[in-house]
């Protein structure tokens, strides 16, 4: 398995060091004012995924690839152990490096995910986003107006237009499309647990009220992979609680590293 050199933004110098991760089809620059406000009390490491934002792309794409260049990134940086923060995707492979390298992991918190495979269909993104024909765009404001022909959501339009970027030959996308979609089963699925230990260390799951990305039902997985885990509701929120609820969100970050000491 060979882990890939990602992209990274880093703010303050004091503190424990605090990795922050983006979910599928975001980028760094999606937590950037949460991680900005989080420097005064931690080092804080904002990171683009692999096939994300400005990090090299890859077809080896699933959550233990995800894990692996977390653990590389560690490395490189001379960081022993780090605290974590995942929201959705990046919760999963932030959950895997837990339980694969415990001795890398103060403790994470993972943003409206659970360590068990889900059933979603991105299909309909994937469809609109080959959609556009980025030739022919004027602006951003035109590809939002074209989007919004296969997307009506105006949150999830600009969520996702964040990866339109201007290349020496026009509008181009971040994201390798056709690396996620063949990987998108992997990315929803959670590696099989039969034989690795629980993770000890402590957890905070954050469930957001208005998302079904943690059930109650997941309870009993979080509880065996992650026996020390608080599942915490973040009401009045969809799954980009970093959007819909940013200082609740501050809030319990902070909470959960004043328990660490």
């Amino acid at each position: 398995m060979t882990p890939l050199e990602l992209a990274f933004d880093r703010y303050g110098d004091d503190g424990l060091p605090l990795i922050i991760l983006h979910g599928l089809f975001g980028a760094r620059r999606n937590w950037n004012a949460i991680g900005r406000k989080l420097s005064t009390c931690y080092s804080v490491y904002l990171l683009d995924l692999r096939n994300h934002g400005a990090s090299p792309h890859s077809t080896s794409m699933d959550i233990p690839h995800l894990a692996a260049d977390l653990q590389y990134f560690l490395d490189q940086h001379g960081i022993d152990k780090a605290l974590f923060l995942g929201h959705s995707l990046g919760g999963k492979a932030a959950m895997w490096l837990a339980l694969t390298k415990p001795e890398s992991v103060i403790g994470f918190i993972a943003v409206d995910i659970a360590p068990v495979s889900y059933a979603h269909n991105f299909d309909e993104i994937y469809d609109a986003l080959r959609s556009l024909d980025l030739a022919s765009l004027v602006s951003r404001q035109d590809a939002d107006e074209k989007l919004s022909r296969s997307i009506s959501h105006p949150g999830l339009r600009q969520f996702l237009l964040q990866n339109l970027t201007v290349g020496q030959k026009g509008y181009v996308w971040r994201l390798d499309l056709d690396i996620l979609q063949t990987a998108t089963p992997d990315l929803l699925s959670f590696p099989a647990t039969d034989n690795i230990e629980p993770y000890a260390g402590p957890a905070f799951l954050l469930r957001a009220e208005n998302s079904k990305y943690v059930l109650p039902e997941h309870g009993q997985e979080i509880k065996q992979l992650f026996p020390c885990a608080d599942v915490v509701l973040l009401e009045n929120s969809g799954h980009w609680v970093n959007v819909d609820q940013p200082d609740r969100v501050l809030e319990l970050i902070r909470s959960f590293g004043q328990r660490l000491g």
